[in-house]
């Protein structure tokens, strides 16, 4: 039996995750196709690897399934999709709402995950299943007040990710998330004196790169990550909210497969004779 290299598609794949990821993929014998809007350094970065390079705006919903069905044409198969693209919060959250601004991260941390998923599962079904691993932060576990949009749109991506998670499971569809904590890549911009002053460590790309990976090979569905210097990638222990109690206090679960749409689908096929 002929053996197929699997494929895996990295969003943000020029930045330093996912140049670090790309390397990584490579290493275990991955066709690997990266995704960004840097297109000099895409191009340039493509040639270096031998990878595919696809320009995208990952808040475009027709952009991503278009670069989903290149990777699935170009390699026959999508086996892993990697949501890693986002941006930091470009205003001071002590002046008025900048609308750009506020739109331009909530297209790329937010609408790039629910878009880059919409775009991957068609593929990851053709394919007989595979792997989506979204790149969130502890920001969206532990606000940061220094960057509120940053940390609502990974809130947003975490939650997304794990809610879609419980419904692909059954069709062989994994979502798993990682958050990282501050990393040494360019988005750390202004912010690294600061950090070597007070001599905070931050991560490699490297290291955030291994735990993407292993989210990718290890991860339950649902799960996330968490990413610390110092400390090995490890699965994040939500807690759980209380349950709800009925009239005799006894505790009482939410409904499996609870779902407006499918009351609303019921109601709407439901004709009396």
């Amino acid at each position: 039996m002929t053996h197929r290299r699997p494929t895996a598609l990295v969003t943000g794949g020029i930045g330093g995750f996912g140049l670090a990821l790309a390397r990584l993929l490579l290493a275990r014998d991955f066709n690997v196709a990266l995704a960004d809007l840097d297109v000099e350094r895409g191009r340039t970065v493509a040639e270096e690897l031998d990878v595919l390079f696809i320009p995208l705006d990952v808040g475009d919903l027709a952009a991503n399934h278009r670069a989903v069905s290149l990777v699935e044409t170009h390699f026959d198969a999508v086996d892993a999709v990697f949501l890693n693209a986002g941006i930091l919060g470009q205003q001071d959250p002590s002046e008025p709402l900048d609308m750009p601004a506020y739109e331009a991260i909530v297209s790329a941390n937010q609408h790039g995950v629910v878009y880059g998923i919409d775009a991957a599962v068609p593929a990851l079904r053709r394919s007989g299943g595979g792997r989506i691993v979204v790149t969130a932060s502890l920001a969206g576990l532990v606000p940061m007040a220094g960057d509120p949009s940053y940390s609502m749109t990974k809130s947003a991506a975490l939650a997304y990710s794990r809610a879609m998670a419980q419904r692909l499971v059954g069709e062989r569809i994994t979502v798993t998330v990682v958050c990282p904590g501050f990393a040494d890549t360019p988005m750390l911009g202004a912010l690294r004196p600061a950090f070597q002053e007070a001599g905070f460590p931050i991560l490699t790309a490297a290291e955030v790169a291994a735990g993407l990976l292993l989210a990718h090979d290890e991860g339950e569905p649902g799960s996330a990550y968490i990413v610390q210097p110092g400390l090995p990638p490890t699965p994040y222990r939500f807690r759980n909210v209380p349950a709800a109690r009925n009239s005799v206090g006894a505790s009482v679960a939410v409904p499996a497969g609870l779902s407006a749409h499918a009351v609303d689908s019921a109601a709407s096929t439901d004709v009396s004779s």
